[in-house]
């Protein structure tokens, strides 16, 4: 080492770390092995830090330095672990909530562009006339080429009343389209529904977000007041939902169980806690099928599971993401947070969801692809990813892979627009969930 490091080292370093090793030296007495290990990585990066600060080749930042430490930290526990810096938070926050400012798109972030979905109804971009299948190529002149998904939400989100300007690639023109906007307030409905030939309730949870339940009780009102008959069978659809809040999966639970066990959660091997089903539910009797898809996780895992195993209703569809894994969201000074991994769900039969997944009664085939060239990604294939307790890892097949775009009538297997008979339609999940329900199809499991 250079003389020069090493007086770096004695002073610079020492003012750095040495608190640490002093502080806990204290504390502990005489240190074991172990112990010694971790003051050592601890110097470690006390060291590592001071040489960058005074080596590297431009000037850095060190609160930006020690928050990726952080972040790196927490992120090397599993996936869905992360710590959240105040901007970061802010962002998760409105996504639970269901509101916030912006310009009101649904969008997909699968390739280099990021394709409109739709615009929600009364926003901002429906008013300016984006339209579904619209490319946003550049969000106030950048490019969105290679952008992080993070990135993208933070330049289309904003505080209402300030400006936006989105540039977009329209099939059929040749010449950019540029749309200026001003942001709003926007409430994202978490649940969409349709009254069926025969009575038949389609009713669709796009995530678990607060008011969920709310929203799925004044929608179910509605159904059967357009039926002015008793509803014969329901179609919930929980295809393409990446779950949300839990207390409101439950709640919604509720609506369609009389009684029994919703689901249990386990610490480090030990149930702690186990969530019973309340009687009285709004939704509790007729025929019912539960859709699900490759993209269906979390707490739509866990719903679809406990009305499985409760035989409350058919599950259809393919086999779920597999992530059966419990955050708790942890608030830190200085308006950051931490979404910790603290335990795992398993179903009423006590089935583990992690890495697992619910396997429907009824399979049907893999959501349509945009992208060929990869296969459907679950939990099971994320580095780093949690296993359920006891399992060793399972290896799992490839999935098949489908037509590069899919019917243009669906998105990810998901019919755009619900037609009030779905037989023979191109959602062939719903075509068949329908059917079970309207007693067409024998009612398998």
């Amino acid at each position: 080492m250079k003389p020069s490091l090493r007086r770096l080292f004695h002073s610079g370093l020492l003012r750095t770390a040495a608190f640490l090793s002093v502080a806990c030296a204290a504390r502990t007495g005489r240190a074991t092995k172990a112990t010694e290990s971790a003051f050592y990585l601890l110097d470690q990066m006390a060291r590592v830090l001071v040489l960058v600060e005074n080596e590297y080749v431009d000037p850095v930042d060190r609160g930006r330095l020690v928050r990726g430490a952080i972040k790196g930290m927490v992120a090397e526990l599993d996936p869905h672990s992360s710590y959240l810096p105040a901007e970061e938070f802010a962002i998760f926050q409105e996504d639970t909530e269901g509101r916030f400012g912006g310009i009101g798109v649904e969008v997909d972030f699968s390739d280099d562009f990021v394709t409109v979905i739709s615009p929600i109804e009364g926003s901002p971009a429906q008013r300016s006339g984006i339209l579904p299948g619209d490319r946003i190529v550049a969000i106030d002149g950048a490019p969105v080429q290679r952008k992080s998904p993070e990135w993208l939400v933070r330049q289309m989100r904003g505080s209402p009343g300030t400006r936006v300007t989105i540039t977009v690639r329209r099939s059929g023109r040749d010449e950019l389209l540029y749309f200026s906007m001003t942001r709003e307030i926007i409430h994202v409905a978490s649940v969409k529904s349709k009254l069926l030939e025969g009575h038949v309730a389609y009713i669709r949870i796009k995530q678990f977000q607060a008011g969920t339940h709310t929203e799925l009780l004044r929608y179910a009102g509605q159904l059967k007041q357009q039926s002015g008959e008793p509803l014969e069978g329901v179609v919930l659809d929980l295809r393409n939902n990446p779950g949300g809040l839990v207390d409101e999966a439950v709640a919604v639970a509720d609506e369609f169980l009389v009684r029994g066990v919703v689901f249990t959660m386990r610490h480090r091997g030990r149930i702690v806690d186990e969530t019973d089903a309340t009687p009285g539910g709004a939704l509790r009797t007729g025929p019912m099928v539960v859709l699900v898809n490759e993209y269906s996780a979390s707490a739509a895992e866990l719903l679809a599971g406990a009305l499985q195993d409760q035989r409350r209703a058919i599950v259809v569809g393919a086999q779920t993401f597999g992530k059966g894994s419990v955050q708790t969201i942890i608030s830190l000074p200085n308006d950051d947070g931490l979404r910790l991994t603290t335990m795992r769900y398993y179903t009423p039969a006590g089935r583990a969801i992690q890495a697992s997944g619910i396997t429907p009664d009824v399979k049907v085939g893999a959501a349509y692809l945009k992208d060929t060239s990869f296969g459907v990604v679950r939990e099971s294939d994320l580095e780093g990813h949690l296993e359920a307790e006891g399992r060793p890892p399972q290896p799992r097949a490839p999935e098949s892979k489908q037509d590069q775009d899919g019917p243009k009538s669906t998105y990810l297997g998901v019919a755009r627009e619900i037609p009030d008979n779905p037989v023979g339609g191109d959602d062939l999940a719903l075509s068949i969930g329908y059917q079970i329900v309207r007693g067409v199809l024998r009612r398998m499991r």
